[in-house]
């Protein structure tokens, strides 16, 4: 008769000990990811991060070719292997060409994570139409091109596999002057959820990552060195993301271990997306 309790799930996950040990380094050798927009900030680091985990890594990026070759260089260092590969994730057969070199390069994919992204920051009735559709074409459509070629591959494979989408808090936060950026976002996070239930036979995982303010070379666009290291100071928890921190979230998601987790949503925010009475920790008036 077995003892008391051992029954429950939990008693039984105890039960295994150290086999359970989701603390341990994240392990993807054998594995093939693909990153858009690794060049620089997020998908940078996502790139070099499942680099550093062993995964071999197709770097795609659209016009900054030096730095593409630097991550593939990182991600080498690491003892992996990477490959940096131009092309635009707005052109739906450029996207699909990405997908098709990144299998011809390394025989497979396991892992893609759709980061890229463009916005112009302008209020809507005075906005350039060919900036909010050139937002639009890259932060929405680049992401469900990737989703769909990743998909298709990985279903060939018969193996599962791991998709992340580089969501926002914009998805759910009315930002003003960003609307085609925070309608993009809203879209992939319905795009995701619907796709996980749609691929969820085939043991794809899709998930989302939303990173809140974070320090990267794109902000520059928009507020000065100044700016943004006071707008930081700002929230809850004092200062903006790094690109590093919100690469150990996709790193997270992607990792196989993790495989009960689809459809879900995690947001690295610093607090920003608390009610905005949220002053570092109280609401009582400065």
């Amino acid at each position: 008769m077995p003892a008391r309790g051992v029954g429950s799930s939990g008693n039984r996950l105890a039960a295994l000990g150290p086999k359970v040990n989701h603390m341990s380094v994240v392990d993807l050798k054998g594995r093939v990811a693909v990153v858009t927009g690794a060049s620089l900030g997020i998908g940078r680091a996502t790139a070099i991060a499942l680099g550093r985990a062993g995964a071999k890594v197709a770097v795609n990026y659209r016009s900054h070719r030096d730095q593409a070759e630097e991550v593939v260089q990182a991600i080498r260092a690491h003892s992996s292997d990477a490959v940096a590969v131009q092309g635009d994730v707005a052109d739906q057969m450029a996207v699909e060409k990405l997908v098709e070199t990144t299998v011809g390069q390394f025989g497979r994919l396991d892992i893609a994570v759709s980061n890229a992204a463009y916005s112009d920051r302008e209020l809507f009735f005075q906005a350039d139409m060919a900036g909010f559709r050139r937002t639009v074409d890259v932060t929405m459509w680049g992401a469900f091109y990737l989703m769909r070629a990743a998909t298709q591959q990985m279903i060939k494979q018969g193996q599962g596999g791991a998709i992340c989408l580089v969501s926002s808090p914009h998805a759910f936060i009315p930002a003003p002057r960003a609307m085609a950026y925070n309608m993009s976002k809203a879209a992939i996070e319905h795009m995701a959820r619907t796709a996980a239930i749609e691929v969820a036979e085939h043991r794809i995982r899709i998930n989302l990552v939303q990173p809140g303010w974070t320090d990267t070379p794109g902000e520059l666009k928009f507020a000065s060195r100044e700016t943004l290291d006071s707008a930081g100071a700002k929230i809850p928890l004092g200062r903006l993301g790094n690109s590093e921190e919100m690469a150990e979230g996709i790193l997270f998601l992607c990792d196989p271990r993790n495989e009960y987790i689809t459809g879900a949503a995690l947001l690295i925010d610093g607090g920003i997306s608390l009610p905005w009475w949220a002053n570092r920790g109280s609401a009582a008036p400065a």
